[in-house]
């Protein structure tokens, strides 16, 4: 058998289980077309790999699991991939913890360990955390066991995300151009800067007064910008038949009233479900996903489950604006359960309002938000230093808070 495990630790661990987790590596190999490959699978307690992590990599504490890769070193059998380690006392104790199967979560570190032997390193750089996940989650699919399987996937799936793609919402630029009537600065310029200052998209709200953002700059931007485009718009029956025209990547419902300087809050879902339903069906059938902006509130984002979006935009509106530290962390903890809980339904999570240089850091760092919109921020910040320039420097920002 290409998997040889030693057990030093044998109250936590029963022969049975021991023989099916090695059973479930050895599939692992396979999927990996790792067929003449070996690894050591040791299973301790949490004094032994404690010690080991203090000899070899100067950590002072137990952690659930240690690897040791000899992939492609010199010194090594060419079939021995190399060691892991797992503190089956750890993996107990945080299994109960998290309220995960322990059968389940004690694969999930094997899987962990086995992927760290491939090199994968979810400590360096900016897409390793990404791509080592993504490799865990696609292996732990085929060969996890059945009990409890959705709930550990669930949570590796929150556990770290690729660094967070960041739309920018070029509005007002228009805004500056329609202050004059004149043609210029114009936001699809705007859009091609942005994109190559490294933005993931490009978001515009066509509102109903049409008061920046026109049909012609929608139609333009989808025609020249090579990332997404993402039309924010209130649910209107012309807007709805000009987006089903334009076909943008994605729509992003919101509320909105004439009289507003801008957006004011999420959708109010209370007795709407079935209006909203009904237009992101009839969007969805276009091949458009759809997005709904909503206040970081639990019962709104369950009530958005019933309406078949595919993506909750968290409004950060009232952290961004908040007058104390004190009310800041308050919203910021609403952001944290309203991400955590979308993603859990199945949400793609994104967030905006208000974001800016300044706050960008902590919400950057909840790892359920995948996207972030941000539009007047970055086009103040423009005006100083140059579209792609501020850009860059929000993408920044956000890759750093994610490490």
């Amino acid at each position: 058998m290409p998997v040889f495990v030693f057990t030093s630790c044998k109250n936590f661990v029963s022969k049975n289980l021991e023989k099916k987790i090695t059973s479930r590596l050895n599939q692992a190999l396979k999927e990996l077309k790792l067929y003449k490959k070996e690894v050591s699978l040791t299973l301790v307690d949490n004094s032994t790999i404690w010690e080991l992590n203090l000899k070899y990599l100067g950590r002072d504490y137990p952690t659930n699991v240690l690897s040791f890769s000899f992939f492609g070193k010199q010194g090594f059998p060419s079939n021995l991939l190399g060691e892991i380690i797992i503190s089956v006392e750890k993996a107990k104790e945080e299994a109960e913890f998290y309220g995960l199967n322990f059968k389940n979560y004690l694969l999930s570190l094997a899987i962990h360990g086995l992927v760290h032997l491939l090199d994968y390193d979810h400590e360096k750089g900016i897409f390793s955390p990404w791509l080592m996940l993504k490799k865990e989650i696609q292996l732990f699919e085929k060969v996890g066991f059945s009990e409890g399987k959705e709930e550990v996937l669930n949570f590796l799936k929150r556990r770290e995300y690729m660094p967070a793609k960041l739309a920018v919402n070029v509005d007002h630029v228009a805004t500056v151009r329609e202050a004059r009537k004149a043609p210029y600065p114009d936001p699809v310029h705007a859009a091609v800067l942005a994109e190559l200052g490294g933005a993931d998209g490009i978001v515009v709200h066509l509102r109903l007064d049409r008061r920046h953002i026109k049909e012609r700059d929608v139609r333009l931007i989808k025609e020249v910008i090579k990332t997404k485009l993402i039309l924010e718009m209130a649910i209107d029956e012309k807007l709805i038949k000009f987006a089903k025209e334009i076909k943008p990547y994605q729509v992003t419902l919101v509320p909105e009233r004439t009289e507003e300087i801008t957006t004011e809050g999420g959708m109010d879902l209370t007795g709407n479900v079935e209006k909203v339903k009904k237009a992101v069906k009839e969007l969805n059938k276009a091949g458009i996903k759809v997005s709904l902006f909503l206040n970081p509130d639990e019962e709104a984002i369950k009530l958005a489950k019933k309406t078949g979006a595919q993506i909750i935009e968290i409004h950060t509106g009232m952290y961004a604006e908040a007058e104390d530290e004190l009310k800041r962390e308050e919203e910021f903890g609403k952001i944290e359960t309203a991400a955590r809980l979308a993603k859990e339904l199945g949400f793609i999570v994104h967030a905006g309002h208000g974001l800016s240089y300044e706050n960008i850091g902590p919400v950057a760092a909840i790892p359920e938000i995948e996207e972030f919109s941000i539009g007047h921020s970055i086009v103040s910040r423009a005006i100083m230093v140059g579209m792609k320039e501020a850009v860059r420097e929000m993408k920044e920002l956000i890759w750093k808070a994610r490490g």
